[in-house]
């Protein structure tokens, strides 16, 4: 019984053993095959390749959320400041009791914070109301088969477990 049972335990850790050191030498055979396969896939500088985009859209950009300019495929600059930013480059980083209503601190995409007020114009909307804690945003929707031309963007200063 115990012959057995030696048996069974020498062939259990041998038999990997000898499974794994067989198949090495094909296995980098087989990598080195597809390695000079993939080799001339790189990029032909030597033949002066290079991609004209000229007027196409780009494939990786959502067709149902584009920003205005990418939609009319210009690629004018933006204007500086909160103007050039779009609704959704910017966060709400905290609102202000001021005199007249609430204020707000954005953050936009160019890492530089923002104070606001209701009637402030970004790239593709107005800022409409400013609350305690959210930020109400028009957005002009330039989307050729939606019937709607305007929608509202609430950006909320803290997030609830409902809008995870």
């Amino acid at each position: 019984m115990r012959t057995r049972i030696t048996l069974a335990i020498i062939t259990g850790l041998v038999a990997p053993l000898a499974a794994q050191s067989a198949p090495a030498t094909p296995v980098k055979a087989a990598t080195a095959t597809v390695a000079t396969a993939t080799a001339p896939a790189a990029p032909d500088v030597a033949s002066g390749y290079t991609y004209h985009p000229e007027g196409r859209r780009d494939p990786f950009v959502s067709l149902m959320h584009r920003a205005p300019d990418v939609q009319l495929g210009s690629a004018g600059a933006r204007a500086p400041g909160l103007a050039g930013l779009g609704v959704s480059e910017v966060t709400l980083k905290g609102t202000m009791q001021a005199r007249d209503g609430y204020i707000a601190m954005v953050l936009g995409s160019d890492s530089r914070t923002y104070i606001v007020r209701p009637g402030d114009r970004l790239q593709d909307g107005t800022i409409r109301a400013i609350t305690r804690d959210s930020l109400v945003i028009a957005q002009q929707v330039n989307d050729s088969p939606s019937s709607q031309k305007q929608r509202e963007v609430r950006k909320m200063l803290r997030q609830t477990e409902e809008a995870k």
